[in-house]
Parts: structure tokens; sequence; C-alpha cells
């Protein structure tokens, strides 16, 4: 019995450590547009293999995913911003991206609380 206590506990502190991540994703993500959220993917990667076989790991592969879309989104409406007539639809690319971004990190935090994992 005190070892399903501490597989428990060990899932409880994984699920911790994945709930800091994604306020510290949302924090860099909101005063550097994301630009400081690879801090925070470091960690994603180092401590997913830890997991393994939890529904935590479904989170950490969920913000992973999440930083490197953002990330190509960013790139593609960074080039065309690039071109004169690309200011607009680079806004929008940005906005759109930020949007999703945004939800995806609201909905992977929700669904933590809730022990539900993300869909891979």
């Amino acid at each position: 019995m005190s070892q399903q206590l501490v597989l428990d506990r060990g899932t409880q502190d994984a699920k911790q450590l994945a709930r800091v991540l994604y306020l510290v994703h949302a924090c860099t993500f909101f005063f550097s547009l994301g630009m400081l959220s690879f801090l925070p993917l470091i960690v994603n990667y180092v401590k997913r293999p830890d997991t393994s076989g939890t529904l935590v790991y479904s989170h950490h592969t969920w913000m992973i995913r999440s930083f490197w879309y953002y990330m190509v989104w960013m790139v593609v409406g960074g080039i065309i911003f690039a071109t004169i007539i690309g200011f607009p639809l680079a806004v929008a690319i940005w906005g759109l991206a930020w949007l999703w971004k945004a939800y995806r990190l609201i909905r992977g935090f929700l669904d933590l609380d809730s022990n539900k994992p993300m869909p891979v």
C-alpha cells in the first residue's frame, strides 16, 4: 500500500510541475509574445520521459507541440511581413497564432486539472 502512495505522490508532483509549466509558458507568452517560452520548453523536454505512461506525458507533448507550431506561424508571419503588401496579412497571422496558442494553454491547463489527457 505504501508503494501505491509513492506512485500517487509522484504523479501528483508531475501534475504540479506541468501546472507550473503551463503558467510559465503563459507568462512568457503574454510578456514576450512567446520568445522566452524556450525556457519552459527545455523543462518539458527534460521531464517528459519521466512521465511516460501517465496523462502528464500527453500534456508535456501538448506544450512542446504548441510552442513549435506557434513559432512556425510567427516565422511565416515574419516572412510575409517583410513584403510591402504582406503587413496586414502578417498581423492577421500573428493575431490568429496568438489566439490559437492562448486557447491551447488554457485548454491544457483546464484538462490537466480535470485529469484528462491531451489528444496526440
